[in-house]
């Protein structure tokens, strides 16, 4: 049995219609000792599978370790989101719950390749002198 459901199915097909571009999946899992890691990679799966504007490619944390440097991922399940420029988006852990609906909203964005932002906000972070670094922690309700 499946993670998303065929009504799911259809929903999300539905938001992915939206996408202006090709979004790539980049999922980081290991295979030994790692919660939620199966269920993390199987969500991925189906998901990509609902879009011909969506691909999936899946390493091995422990074992692909110049991807592991390469996208600069340092705990598993992780998974990339970008459109061919890397946006240095990570996704950590299961998206479940109201998280996956976030999950959705980046990969359209990524897809446009437009945050969303205003005007006003763009021209705060181009006064940026040093690269920002924020995380955004969730814990399940």
């Amino acid at each position: 049995m499946g993670l998303i459901t065929e009504q799911d199915a259809v929903e999300i097909r539905q938001r992915l219609q939206e996408m202006a571009g090709p979004v790539r999946l980049i999922h980081f899992t290991q295979e030994l000792n790692l919660e939620l890691g199966a269920e993390t990679l199987q969500l991925m799966k189906e998901l990509v599978a609902l879009s011909d504007k969506l691909s999936l490619q899946v390493f091995n944390f422990l074992l692909d370790k110049e991807k592991v440097a390469e996208y600069r991922v340092d705990k598993v399940p992780a998974t990339v989101i970008q459109n061919g420029k890397d946006y240095g988006i990570r996704y950590y852990g299961l998206p479940a719950g109201y998280e996956f609906s976030a999950f959705l909203d980046v990969i359209l964005a990524v897809s446009k390749g437009d945050s969303g932002l205003l005007a006003t906000s763009r021209s705060k972070l181009v006064q940026l002198a040093h690269p920002l670094h924020i995380e955004v922690f969730v814990t399940p309700t």
